[in-house]
């Protein structure tokens, strides 16, 4: 190669040509670190919605432990317990008012 015109051609796309395949590597690299971050991102999320869940059951277990109707009785209506309690409440701040009005 006499001619310094054509050697800088050839050069400069050897140069090209080599930086462009490091470029493609280096791309792919870091395409495929991208792809196994995610990957261990989805699986770490995975894991935390499912340990999250277990514990949540388990909680739930554990309140409800105390909390099941024996075999043979009725389960209990919550409303008609609460009409209940309120009617001798009413009762008792009649007898309380009746008491009150008597001693005075």
């Amino acid at each position: 190669m006499s001619n310094p015109l054509l050697q800088a051609f050839f050069v400069g796309r050897a140069v090209a040509e080599v930086i462009n395949e490091r470029l493609e590597v280096a791309l792919t690299d870091a395409l495929s670190e991208l792809g196994k971050f995610d990957a261990e991102a989805r699986e770490q999320l995975r894991q935390f919605t499912e340990e999250v869940t277990a514990r949540a059951n388990r909680a739930a277990e554990a309140a409800n432990v105390g909390q099941t109707t024996p075999v043979g009785e009725d389960p209990v209506d919550l409303q008609a317990n609460i009409d209940e309690l309120r009617a001798e409440i009413a009762l008792l701040r009649n007898e309380l008012q009746r008491y009150r009005s008597s001693s005075v």
